[in-house]
C-alpha cells in the first residue's frame, strides 16, 4: 500500500492524495492551486488520471474540488464519491470557476494577439468540461454508513463540522492475511462553536492520519468575542460615515456571515444600514443550504423554515445582475458590502475595493483565511497601494482580520480531534503554510507524545 501527496504539501491549497492498494487506485480530493501555487494548476498529473478507480472528495471547496474536469477531461473514467450537499456544491462552484477560467482566457488572448506570434491561452478547463466531470457522480453517501470499495477497502464518510456537506473519511484495509489498517483523511476540520454548521464529530482510533493544519500554530477567539469585534467594526465605520467591506468566500463563510448579521439585527445590535450579498454564486449556494438543513444545527434549521430568517430579513438585499452591484458604489454610508472573491483576486469584491479602499470612513473586514500571493494578503500585510483593474488604488480603509468566523479548526481543536484516534503510529501533516505545519507538529509532540511528519509534495510513502 502506498500513498503519495500530490497537493497540499507545505502549501495551503491544491489538496490531492492517491493511495494504491493493490491494483485499486483511490484520488481523496484533487484541488486547485491558489495564490502562489497557482502556476501549478498546469502541471501534468503525477499519475495517469485513467488509472484512478475511485476520488473520495472530501467536501466542495475549490481547493479540493477545483481541478476535477480537468481530471476527466484528461482520462479519469471512474466514480467521484461524495455525501449528496457536496455535490450540488461542486456542481455550482465548478461551473461557476469553468467560466471564471474562460473569461480569463479570452482576456489574455484579447492582450496576447496584439503581439505577433503569441501563443493562444487555453482555459484550465470549460463548462463543457465542468458538465462532464458532474457525470462521474456516483450514488451519494451518507454520514456514518461505511461502503466497501472492494474485496477487504471500506470506506466511511463521516461529519467534519467544516462546511455543508463536508466529511472526513475513515478506510479500513485488509491485505492478505494481514491486519487490518485504520487510515484517516481530515479533508478540513471545521472550527466549534459556528452558528449554522455543527460541531465535527469525533473519529474512532487510526493507525494512519492524514491532518490538515490550516491553522494549526494558533488559536482562534471565542465565537462572541468574534461577533463583538465584527459588530465594533461596523458600529465605527457608520460613526465615521462610511461602509464596510466584506470579502467573502460563497461557500460557508458568506451564509455564516449572514447568521451572525441577522442575529445582531434581531437583537437591534446593528445601526440602521443596508446589507448587500452582491456573489450570484452566494446566492445559488445559501439556497443550498435551505435544501438541507439535516446537515445544519437542529435550531438553525428550524429558523430557515419561518420569515424573518438568516438568508429572507428586511435589511438583506440579493443582489445578482452588475448593474446592481454597480449602483451600490452610489450608496456612500451604512452599507455592508459581502461579495465575492474571499482573497480579492477576483470577483465582484474588486470593483467596490476599486471604489472604497481609498475611503479613510470606510472599513474593509477579512473574516477568512489569506493565501499567500493573493492580493488579500497584500493587503493585511500592509500594502500601501494595490493595483486594481490598472489602477493604482491608496489603502486608506481601516483594514480589520477577525479569524474566528474560520471553518477551520485551530490548534486545540485540531489536538482535540487527533486525541480521539487514540494514537496513531503515524501522522502526516498537510494544507498548511510552513510556520503552521512546524506549530502543529510541535504541538503534537508535546500533547500527544507522537511524531508527526510534514508531507512533501509527490513524496510517496509504503505504509
Amino acid at each position: 500500500m502506498r500513498l503519495t501527496f500530490h497537493g497540499a504539501a507545505k502549501t495551503v491549497t491544491g489538496s490531492c492524495a492517491l493511495l494504491q492498494i493493490g491494483k485499486l487506485h483511490i484520488l481523496v480530493d484533487c484541488g486547485l492551486y491558489q495564490g502562489a501555487e497557482e502556476s501549478r494548476n498546469r502541471l501534468p498529473f503525477g499519475f495517469p488520471p485513467r488509472q484512478i478507480d475511485y476520488l473520495l472528495l472530501t467536501h466542495a471547496h475549490l481547493d479540493h474540488c477545483g481541478l476535477i474536469p480537468r481530471l476527466v477531461r484528461e482520462g479519469f473514467t471512474g466514480e467521484i464519491i461524495s455525501t449528496e450537499p457536496t455535490r450540488d456544491l461542486t456542481r455550482l462552484l465548478l461551473l461557476d470557476s469553468a467560466q471564471l477560467q474562460e473569461e480569463e482566457s479570452d482576456v489574455l488572448n484579447r492582450k496576447e494577439r496584439r503581439r505577433e506570434g503569441a501563443e493562444i491561452v487555453k482555459p484550465l478547463y470549460d463548462i463543457e468540461d465542468a458538465l462532464a466531470a458532474m457525470g462521474q457522480f456516483a450514488k451519494p453517501v451518507v454520514y456514518n454508513k461505511a461502503i466497501n470499495l472492494t474485496k477487504g477497502v471500506t470506506i466511511e464518510f463521516r461529519d467534519a463540522g467544516h462546511i455543508l456537506g463536508a466529511a472526513y473519511l475513515q478506510l479500513r484495509v485488509t491485505e492478505g492475511r494481514q491486519k487490518p489498517k485504520r487510515l484517516l483523511f481530515s479533508g478540513d476540520i471545521g472550527n466549534r462553536e459556528k452558528l449554522l454548521i455543527p460541531d465535527p464529530v469525533e473519529p474512532g482510533p487510526a493507525d494512519i492520519v492524514i491532518l490538515e493544519a490550516t491553522y494549526g500554530d494558533r488559536e482562534h477567539r471565542s465565537m462572541r468575542e468574534t461577533i463583538s469585534e465584527l459588530k465594533q467594526a461596523i458600529v465605527m465605520t457608520f460613526a465615521r460615515g462610511g461602509n464596510v467591506l466584506l470579502p467573502s468566500l460563497a461557500l460557508e463563510r458568506t451564509q455564516e456571515l449572514l447568521a451572525v448579521l441577522f442575529q445582531l439585527y434581531r437583537r437591534h445590535e446593528l445601526p440602521p444600514c443596508q446589507i448587500f450579498l452582491d456573489s450570484p454564486l452566494a446566492i445559488s449556494v445559501t439556497r443550498t443550504f435551505r435544501r438541507y438543513g439535516e446537515y445544519l444545527k437542529p435550531d438553525e434549521a428550524r429558523h430557515l423554515l419561518h420569515s424573518p430568517n438568516p438568508f429572507d430579513f428586511p435589511a438583506l438585499r440579493f443582489v445578482r445582475s452588475p448593474e446592481q452591484s454597480r449602483a451600490i458604489n452610489a450608496i456612500q454610508s451604512h452599507a455592508i458590502i459581502i461579495a465575492g472573491g474571499g482573497m480579492c483576486n477576483g470577483g465582484r469584491i474588486l470593483h467596490h475595493l476599486k471604489h472604497q479602499l481609498w475611503r479613510p470612513e470606510c472599513s474593509l473586514v477579512f473574516t477568512g483565511f489569506q493565501a499567500e500571493g493573493t492580493l488579500g494578503r497584500r493587503l493585511i500585510e500592509g500594502a500601501r497601494t494595490v493595483r486594481i483593474f490598472g489602477e493604482e488604488i491608496a489603502v486608506r480603509a481601516q483594514l480589520w482580520t477577525i479569524n474566528g468566523f474560520s471553518a477551520h479548526a485551530d490548534r486545540a481543536g485540531l489536538l482535540r480531534f487527533l486525541g480521539s484516534t487514540q494514537k496513531p503510529k503515524k501522522i502526516y501533516l498537510v494544507h498548511g503554510e510552513m510556520r503552521s505545519l512546524v506549530g502543529l507538529r510541535s504541538a503534537i509532540g508535546e500533547k500527544a507524545k507522537v511524531t508527526a511528519e510534514i508531507a512533501d509534495w509527490k513524496q510517496a510513502i509504503e505504509l
